[in-house]
């Protein structure tokens, strides 16, 4: 296994690095402390990248804009000190499969890894709890959503979605939550690929949500109001 580490800090590049150790032995790291630097050391055969957003050389997200345009195929986790939510959701919507604030725990940020390594996408808790009452990731409110967002209501709102929606959608609905993508959701229930998006075109449609970030967010707002 083959991973890149870019952060402007050698303690913070140490401490991550010593912690990934604990997927696999025999780990090649490639490290890289500014944007210079991340760019000449990322390569195709990477099995995966963790990139600040806050390091010599960069001009916002470009090059997380850069890696990915790059290389497409290597799933890339934004590490960073910012928690503000409308950054989160601008990286995801890049394509990032995930992105971990650096005040979460060093347990967390292996779970995180361990989600994406398996071909999820890890969403972090904050953003869904800093997001305005009935609004998620820009996603219009849904019946029931206000009264959701005040800790009651949440079973007017999967009421809502399960009228709307078949038993086997519901059941996709709830894998697509855990960050699973199509080709685990599909085997999971014992079905292609293709019927699978045919589903997921039915919950965007009951969830309002434009993309598969979105759909992520709100089915892992859905399901923790359910279970609070």
């Amino acid at each position: 296994m083959k991973i890149l580490i870019a952060d402007d800090h050698r303690l913070v590049i140490e401490a991550v690095k010593a912690k990934l150790s604990e997927l696999a032995p025999g780990i090649e790291f490639v490290l890289a402390m500014s944007v210079d630097e991340l760019l000449a050391g990322a390569t195709d055969d990477l099995d995966l990248a963790l990139i600040d957003l806050n390091m010599p050389g960069a001009d916002g997200q470009a090059h997380i804009d850069e890696i990915r345009h790059r290389h497409p195929a290597v799933p890339v986790i934004v590490l960073s000190g910012y928690e503000d939510p409308a950054i989160m959701r601008s990286a995801l919507e890049r394509g990032v499969l995930g992105f971990i604030p650096k005040a979460y725990s060093p347990e967390v940020m292996l779970s995180a890894v361990r989600l994406v390594l398996a071909g999820g996408v890890y969403v972090p808790p904050m953003m869904l709890t800093a997001l305005p009452p009935g609004i998620v990731a820009g996603v219009a409110p849904q019946p029931g959503a206000e009264a959701m967002a005040r800790g009651g209501g949440s079973n007017q709102t999967l009421e809502h979605l399960r009228s709307v929606l078949t038993e086997r959608q519901v059941e996709v609905l709830q894998l697509l939550s855990q960050g699973k993508p199509n080709k685990l959701i599909g085997r999971s229930l014992g079905i292609s690929e293709g019927t699978v998006k045919i589903h997921l075109a039915a919950i965007f449609r009951a969830l309002n949500v434009r993309n598969r970030t979105e759909a992520v967010v709100a089915a892992q707002a859905l399901t923790e109001a359910q279970q609070a």
